[in-house]
């Protein structure tokens, strides 16, 4: 097959296989059981990953051997922010891993914060 003649999507054999649904990983759920875990919530495991554990959740545990916040886990363990949020909120519930919310902001430095990026 010459470079300008079009795929057939049919024949394409150099499709990645190795890509699993997100919700495949996570059962079909869309919502965690958690529903207080944020961007900026620090994660970290409670001890060594169970080896019972599937492969991404026991990727998240092992990722998480120093606090690591949930978006930092998406990234490193390679799966949408939603993703990641159900199987922390799993893994949390199971013992595996425990949370921090990180202090709130006062809201005078919200008041800067927002009066600096106004006057940009």
């Amino acid at each position: 097959m010459s470079a300008q003649e079009p795929r057939d999507p049919v024949e394409d054999t150099s499709e990645d296989t190795s890509f699993v649904r997100p919700f495949i990983i996570t059962g079909g759920r869309a919502e965690p059981l958690q529903t207080d875990l944020r961007l900026e919530t620090l994660v970290m495991a409670v001890g060594a990953p169970d080896e019972s554990l599937a492969f991404e959740r026991r990727h998240i545990v092992t990722v998480c051997a120093q606090p690591t916040t949930v978006a930092e886990v998406a990234h490193r363990v390679g799966v949408p922010l939603g993703v990641a949020k159900v199987l922390i909120s799993d893994l949390v519930v199971a013992g595996q891993l425990a949370c921090r919310q990180p202090a709130e902001l006062p809201l005078q430095l919200l008041e800067r914060i927002r009066d600096h990026v106004r006057a940009l």
